[in-house]
């Protein structure tokens, strides 16, 4: 039975809870803590990229998670021009002020990992190459989705 009706919102929250499950993995098991790790970092990111690229970054999402990613988002503003690794996790530490603390450098390479394994491994290279080069060190080499859409045999492996 649909929880909520509607089959595209009830994958939409299925696929969130599966990031959000993997992101308290590693910053703890508060799922709001989770949540507000995954939209900061999204929001970061997206700032730093040309609209258009963002667009298709945002076509990529769950539903649910790309609302948080559009959330205060002022395409006439970007990019912002952020040239160091410094500034984008400060953007991200600023963004989590007002809950308890997260090592902000430690939420980002959190939040790459996970689009990593969910997300084609083309749209996640040509994100990692419009970053500056200190930012682009951050997100590991990805593993993401095949063509057809299959996961990765490392994320089988590590049980995920």
């Amino acid at each position: 039975m649909s929880a909520t009706g509607l089959d595209v919102f009830d994958k939409s929250l299925q696929t969130t809870h599966i990031w959000l499950n993997e992101i308290c993995e590693e910053v703890g098991p508060d799922k709001q803590i989770a949540w507000h790790v995954l939209g900061s970092t999204l929001r970061a990111l997206r700032d730093r990229l040309q609209p258009d690229l963002a667009a298709h970054l945002a076509a990529e999402l769950p539903l649910v998670v790309r609302g948080a990613y559009y959330d205060r988002y002022r395409p006439s503003e970007q990019p912002r021009l952020t040239r160091s690794r410094e500034e984008f996790v400060k953007s991200i530490d600023a963004d989590l002020k007002n809950i308890r603390p997260v090592n902000p450098d430690q939420a980002a390479q959190c939040v790459f990992r996970v689009l990593n394994h969910h997300l084609p491994k083309g749209q996640i290279d040509k994100v990692r190459a419009a970053l500056p080069e200190d930012v682009r060190e951050m997100w590991p080499e990805g593993d993401g989705q095949t063509a057809t859409g299959e996961q990765p045999k490392r994320r089988a492996a590590r049980g995920l």
